[in-house]
């Protein structure tokens, strides 16, 4: 593990300017931010593992103490030439958000994305013979050697944390609470799923069934609780499947609450971003229900 950017003397103005502008955007409350790089170690499922670096964005207040931490993964774009574009930090407006609630917020860079690089292990196979559970289990495994990582640190509370994914991070996040790793208290899935496409086929993934079943399986073992927040207009997914998800989690064992969100623009599936008014008094909601009631707004 090492920061990653200039060091020595220019890395000091470097570092002043990130913390500054952290804190111009979070109520007037400073935030440290570092880019670090973590060793782990994945594999597609026909893969023999393998371990590279990949790029981690942590965002916390300074102030003393140990705080919850929240692992927030981000999803898969289809196209390759988006997934190598795709660079830190990741949901800006949010990670403030949730740092300036006092969360320790660590956003990973996955394997076959951006300056994280590598190859696609993520990839659930062709529109008619998906296999969602493949791709899952590298991002997941990843994702498990993350929240490992954000135990070890000095100003993390090891007991207390959740995950948080969008679209397919949320499918991860789901995933991870069927696997739970020593404090991690619940999992917030955003518009999760995989295989959809606005433009060709509005409101129909791909192969819908299959990730039905994936995410039972899920809840045969999952047994924290979970928050699924869906818009009213997700073209990728529509109304009816996400809600066929959640039965079959939930009938499988898992614990959850549904909770739609309203319609957003021309597609909800993008809501996390555009519009955190109407998710952000569920997550808070939600995470109280947690034992973090403690967390806040600053002053």
């Amino acid at each position: 593990m090492r920061p990653s950017g200039r060091r020595g003397r220019r890395g000091i103005p470097l570092l002043l300017s990130v913390l500054i502008a952290a804190g111009a955007q979070a109520g007037d409350v400073p935030l440290v931010e570092e880019t670090l790089q973590l060793p782990v170690e994945s594999a597609a499922t026909a893969q023999r593992p393998f371990r590279q670096a990949i790029s981690l964005r942590i965002l916390r207040q300074p102030a003393a103490g140990r705080r919850p931490f929240l692992i927030l993964l981000h999803g898969r774009d289809g196209d390759a030439r988006r997934r190598a574009r795709l660079a830190l930090p990741i949901y800006p407006a949010n990670t403030r958000y949730f740092a300036s609630h006092g969360f320790v917020v660590i956003v990973p860079l996955r394997i076959g994305y951006g300056i994280s690089g590598g190859p696609d292990i993520e990839s659930t196979g062709d529109c008619a013979d998906k296999r969602y559970g493949d791709g899952v289990e590298p991002a997941l495994r990843q994702a498990q050697q993350v929240l490992g990582f954000a135990r070890r640190l000095a100003y993390v509370d090891a007991t207390r944390g959740i995950v948080v994914g969008e679209s397919f991070g949320g499918l991860v996040a789901i995933a991870a609470t069927a696997h739970p790793l020593p404090g991690l208290r619940g999992a917030v899935n955003i518009e999760g799923g995989d295989g959809g496409d606005a433009l060709q086929r509005p409101d129909e993934p791909c192969s819908p069934d299959q990730l039905r079943d994936t995410l039972a399986r899920y809840g045969q073992t999952s047994r924290l609780p979970t928050l699924w927040l869906y818009s009213a207009n997700d073209r990728l997914w529509g109304t009816r499947y996400p809600r066929e998800w959640y039965a079959a989690f939930t009938a499988a064992g898992g614990l959850g609450t549904f909770m739609p969100l309203p319609a957003d623009k021309n597609n909800g599936h993008y809501i996390f971003s555009r519009n955190a008014p109407a998710w952000q008094p569920a997550f808070e909601e939600f995470v109280a229900s947690l034992g973090l009631s403690d967390l806040h707004r600053p002053r």
